[in-house]
């Protein structure tokens, strides 16, 4: 069974990325007014000392050639390493892009809440039962025609083994769910695929999660 998730955001990752703008944006500043005031000192330079050439020595003048090459050097590879580190955030926060990361960032009640967003927009109905005494459910799902299934919520970052799948199942059969879904920010393990290749039950780990909260945000 396949399914095509979109995703609600936590306000802490919201508040992550935002962090992050400020500090790039804060860098450009920065440089920006470098940049303006080595521009400004080369225009002295070149504009105004040269002017009076005689008047200063040549291990000065050399000295001041020097400095100013390496301050252009310096500046040419903060504004490279500003332009790659732009495309490097430009990638990660783009709509449709989502890392396991930060999904990872969710505490594990605002985990189930993203994940019950998911569902939803799948036209699922939810309800979310995350709490204690749940027997195992996180969320339990009905479709318009009455099928019930179930979701066990894993924010995780050791590899899902055999054991939570079965786990699952057994929920499965007490809830007389017809499907079970895990979804998890970690690695399911082959053991744990194989255990579930011949059950009702569909495995989304961390990497198919971020995938899948990205295509429609």
């Amino acid at each position: 069974m396949t399914i095509k998730l979109s995703a609600d955001l936590r306000p802490s990752v919201g508040l992550l990325a935002s962090r992050t703008r400020q500090n790039r944006t804060a860098f450009v500043s920065v440089l920006s007014v470098l940049t303006a005031l080595f521009i400004l000192l080369s225009i002295w330079r070149y504009g105004i000392v040269d002017g009076d050439a005689p008047r200063v020595s040549g291990t000065l003048t050399d000295l001041m050639r020097l400095l100013f090459g390496a301050g252009f050097l310096t500046l040419a590879a903060l504004w490279g390493l500003g332009l790659w580190q732009w495309r490097v955030n430009l990638r990660e926060h783009l709509p449709g892009s989502l890392s396991v990361e930060h999904l990872y960032e969710l505490s594990p009640r605002e985990f189930e809440q993203h994940v019950a967003g998911l569902f939803r927009s799948r036209g699922y109905r939810v309800e979310m039962r995350g709490r204690s005494g749940d027997l195992g459910v996180d969320l339990a799902l009905t479709q318009d025609n009455g099928r019930r299934a179930i979701v066990q919520c894993k924010r995780y970052r050791h590899p899902i083994g055999p054991d939570i799948v079965r786990e699952l199942f057994g929920t499965m059969l007490h809830e007389r769910a017809l499907h079970g879904f895990l979804v998890t920010t970690a690695e399911i393990s082959d053991a744990a695929r194989i255990w579930a290749a011949d059950k009702p039950i569909t495995l989304i780990d961390g990497r198919t999660l971020a995938e899948l909260s990205a295509e429609n945000r």
